[in-house]
């Protein structure tokens, strides 16, 4: 390879590159077993983590897609598990339906509290919000902790989220939190294994955004 040659990018117009991803996606990823609107939400995944491998991992409750377009439409609360996913959503879409974004990992309650207990904020910041969010969607992409004992709550009947978007990524108790949220009858977005994190929560939870703005 001729490292002094000029690398000359196919195009800088921002709409152009992510239109030419996504051509790049559908040629490569072949056949597939997604319907046309999970689709979407792969799609945006491997767009924003080039792995295609975690793109077809995604598994789909069959109500899920619809369930997290009506929460939206119906301007129900999202609660990401971390700043950084919050950071990520597309905030005036949502906002466009009368919903918002709330995180209450770094609640000074939380924070109290999850100290008096030894255990961690993540778990504490779930209970809290379910009080808050009822029918609303939590995007899990960070916390193993914060999705198992979301599972616990709704196992328990304290809550029923609109939309469970379960994406952590780590080593410890990450992959099977995902398994035991697939085990769940309640609308949910997982995928089998260690991979995930806050940007691909994001690609899927923004995905869903989208389609909620299509009539």
């Amino acid at each position: 390879m001729d490292f002094h040659t000029e690398f000359k990018p196919l195009t800088v117009q921002p709409q152009m590159i992510e239109g030419k991803s996504f051509e790049m996606i559908d040629e490569e990823i072949g056949e597939h077993p997604f319907t046309v609107e999970q689709y979407r939400v792969v799609q945006r995944v491997i767009h924003a983590s080039a792995d295609f491998e975690l793109g077809r991992s995604l598994v789909f409750h069959p109500d899920a897609i619809h369930a997290g377009v009506q929460a939206i439409r119906n301007g129900k609360r999202i609660v990401p598990d971390v700043q950084m996913v919050q950071a990520g959503i597309s905030k005036p879409r949502i906002e466009k339906f009368g919903g918002d974004i709330r995180v209450y990992i770094s609640d000074p309650d939380v924070m109290e509290e999850a100290k008096r207990l030894d255990t961690t904020r993540a778990i504490i910041s779930m209970r809290k919000a379910i009080k808050e969010a009822e029918g609303g969607i939590f995007a899990i992409g960070n916390a193993p902790t914060a999705l198992l004992e979301l599972i616990r709550l709704i196992k328990e009947g304290e809550t029923k989220p609109g939309l469970v978007i379960g994406l952590p990524v780590g080593f410890v108790s990450a992959a099977e939190s995902k398994e035991e949220l697939a085990k769940l009858d309640i609308p949910f977005i997982t995928n089998v294994g260690r991979k995930g994190g806050s940007t691909v929560t994001v690609a899927a939870l923004n995905a869903l955004s989208l389609l909620a703005e299509q009539v």
